[in-house]
């Protein structure tokens, strides 16, 4: 099946977010990324379609979740990030994809600023669905 840039996943009523946000919450759970969730941040936000929470344990997964990440979006599509921010001290590292943000925490970290809270009114969308699914809001 070969990728197609820039195609979003869309079901009846549900949100649009882009199918490479749920190759890189895959890529993230592949690392052991916790509790990962895919946002839909288009009818909040404007300015992207997704964010894409994971969290690692310690500084090293942290590294390892991000590595991981972008290997497999660059895989799936050809996309690296515009930007990486945050890697050096590895607490919150903001990978930019133009259309959908990961937002890759230690743990601690991910508690305190606690995203899913502040944008409680974003819709979740389901990412774990077998390839070939749709993916649908929650």
């Amino acid at each position: 099946m070969s990728p197609i840039p820039n195609s979003t996943v869309e079901t009846a009523g549900a949100p649009v977010v882009p199918d490479t946000a749920l190759v890189a919450a895959r890529a993230a759970d592949d690392k052991l990324g916790e509790a990962t969730v895919v946002l839909a941040m288009g009818e909040l936000l404007g300015v992207v379609d997704a964010f894409v929470v994971t969290s690692g344990r310690n500084d090293r997964q942290v590294r390892a979740l991000v590595e991981e990440v972008e290997r497999k979006v660059k895989d799936h599509d050809g996309t690296a990030p515009v930007a990486v921010e945050g890697l050096s001290d590895a607490t919150w590292v903001l990978m930019d994809y133009g259309d959908f943000i990961v937002h890759v925490f230690a743990e601690q970290t991910r508690s305190f600023y606690d995203l899913e809270h502040l944008w409680s009114g974003a819709p979740r969308i389901t990412w774990q669905d077998p390839v070939g699914h749709r993916a649908r809001a929650n």
